[in-house]
This record gives C-alpha cells, structure tokens and sequence, in this order.
C-alpha cells in the first residue's frame, strides 16, 4: 500500500470515529469529570482522571462506529450523514466492526488497574453504547437511553473512587439523561424531516410541536438534579455558580431553538459543550 493511499485509508477511519468532531466526546467526558470530582471529594487521583478520559475518547469513538454500522443503510438518505464512511462503502462492514473490537478492547485494557465492579460495570457500559443505536426503531425517545449510555461513566467513576455505586451516582445519572434528552434533541431537531422520510424515532418527533418546552423542561429538570445534589455534599457559591452560568447559556439556547430552523438548532447542540463545562468549573473551583 503506498504512502497516499495509507493515508487516505487513516482519514477514512479518522472520520469514522468522529475524531474530526469532537463534541461526542466532550459531552461524554463532561459529566464524568462532574462525577470524579464529586466521588474523590475534590480530590481524584491523576491516574483516575487520565483513564476516565482516554477511555471516554476509545469509548465514544466504538460508539461512533457501532451508531454507523446500524445506521449505515439509513445515512445515504439524510443530507447531513450521506458521506459518512460506512454509508458510501469508503470503509468495509469488516472494518468497521474490526476497529470497534479494537477500541472496545483497548478501553477494557485501561480499567484493568481498577476493582473488578468497574470491570463488571464496563460491560453494561459496552451493552448500552452497543445497543444504542438500535433503540431509533422503537423506543419513542432513544435519546433517553443516550443518556444513560452516555453516562455510564458516572457510576463507573464512583466505582472506582469508592468501589461501591451510592444513590448519588445515580441521581447524577438521572441528570445526565435530562441534559441528553435536552441537547440530543435540539441535533434531531435538524434532522426532523429526513427521519420522517426514513422512519427513524427521535424525540423531535415525538414531541413534536412541544419539542422546544420539552427541551427547556429538560434543561430545567438537569439544573434542579444537580442543585439537589450540590446541596447534598455541602457544596457552596462556586459549584451553585458554575449552575448558574449553565442555566443562562440554555436559556440563550431558547432564542435559538424557538424557529426550529436547522443551523440554530445545530448551534444550540454544540454549545452544550460549554454548558458542560461551565458545570466542571464551578464543581473544580468550589472543591478549591
């Protein structure tokens, strides 16, 4: 194989893990981070915060490519996802499970330095990121179920920091799923009429002409988890802050989403990422 034609094949695989994208990545890595913080008292352990985060990266990215897989006769017929690789038959079925295998792998090779619960944990969290995709058929809101497999790094890191999972795990969790539902369907939003032609389930078009209350409801109910939970563990002015600054950037997010108009809504799912982070912040500086 010649240099040119290696490097067209890395790019090919770089796209199909969205490495070129990296939002997936951060709205993963996000709430984990909040979940560390909080499970370590402030105070996690470097090796805990590198394997979390390479692990999230190998993670999403298995995910990535598992989505296109089950996808894949799906995203010719949608404007935005008709170039992926899988769909144009750049990059093989064979391939592609290949390199999911490989990165799935990879991440269970990062956990084996921590207790056998993280271990059996991961292998929910492989059965949820698997099965994901699939849920577009039946599940009338998949992005619920997006939310606990995009989360399932919080009991994870509990795991790992305590080595048991206490309730306040799961009540993150349940915030995380809120914030999923909120920002997965702001992206659906964008993608409303072409899964309709198709016949995929998203919760754009479940609530249809209430998808923009559905989204601020969501937002709302997320703000409201975590501020129970800041209470909880004796938080102060810092981490009710960073909530603060989160809340005034999903209200900004109504303005955008209120047209239904795609690039808005696409802009109101990026900037989640520094709704995520703006949550980090104050939890890092008030553990300060």
């Amino acid at each position: 194989m010649t240099w040119t034609a290696l490097k067209a094949r890395l790019d090919a695989y770089e796209r199909l893990m969205r490495l070129d994208k990296p939002i997936g990545t951060l709205l993963l890595l996000w709430p984990t981070m909040w979940a560390l913080w909080i499970a370590a008292d402030g105070k996690p352990r470097f090796l805990l915060v590198w394997i979390f985060a390479l692990g999230t990266l190998l993670m999403r990215s298995a995910g990535v490519v598992m989505n296109d897989y089950a996808d894949r006769n799906f995203d010719a017929h949608v404007k935005r996802t008709e170039n992926r690789p899988l769909a144009t038959g750049e990059v093989s079925v064979r391939e592609a499970m290949i390199l999911a295998a490989l990165l799935c792998g990879s991440a269970f090779m990062l956990i084996l330095p921590l207790n056998k619960l993280v271990w059996l944990l991961s292998v929910a969290a492989l059965f949820l990121a698997a099965s994901y995709p699939f849920t577009k058929r039946f599940l009338s809101i998949p992005q619920a179920y997006l939310g606990v497999a995009f989360g399932f790094g919080i009991p994870m890191t509990f795991a790992a920091q305590l080595h048991t999972v206490p309730m306040l795990a799961w009540v993150i969790l349940l915030a995380n799923i809120f914030w999923a539902i909120a920002y997965d369907t702001c992206y659906a939003m964008v993608d409303r009429d072409d899964d309709l032609k198709i016949g995929i389930k998203t919760s754009a078009i479940t609530f249809g002409r209430f998808d923009v209350t559905a989204v601020m409801l969501s937002y709302a109910a997320t703000l409201a988890i975590l501020a129970w939970v800041g209470w909880s563990v004796h938080r102060g002015v810092y981490f009710y802050a960073g909530l603060a600054v989160a809340g005034g950037m999903m209200l900004r997010h109504y303005f955008w989403i209120r047209g239904r108009e795609r690039m808005p809504c696409f802009r109101a799912f990026m900037d989640n990422n520094w709704v995520g982070a703006a949550i980090f912040a104050g939890i890092f500086v008030d553990y300060l």
